[in-house]
């Protein structure tokens, strides 16, 4: 199973349980979020871990890159869309 199937049961189980939704948001207040988010993934069942988080995110955003014609000056601004931690974190501010 791969980190994005992962995170997608993850973010499944949090949108039906609301305590679970407000134990992940309150993960942005930690002093690493990263970490303590990747802590309580595992905590519930999940295997994610915070490298394999980053380097998603990291392969994500090279990949569009890529397709746009090389990261030129005609790329889209990413802002967090490298992000899966912080897209994560608005699924469920959304969901609130």
């Amino acid at each position: 199973m791969t980190i994005l199937d992962e995170l997608e049961r993850f973010q499944e189980a949090a949108l039906k349980n609301k305590t679970l939704r407000e134990r992940i948001l309150r993960t942005r207040t930690e002093e690493e979020p990263v970490t303590a988010f990747c802590r309580l993934a595992r905590k519930e069942g999940f295997e994610i871990y915070e490298m394999d988080l980053v380097y998603a995110g990291e392969e994500a955003y090279a990949a569009m890159k890529r397709s746009t014609n090389g990261g030129g000056e005609n790329s889209p601004m990413l802002e967090n869309e490298d992000d899966y931690y912080s897209l994560f974190i608005a699924a469920m501010e959304a969901a609130k």
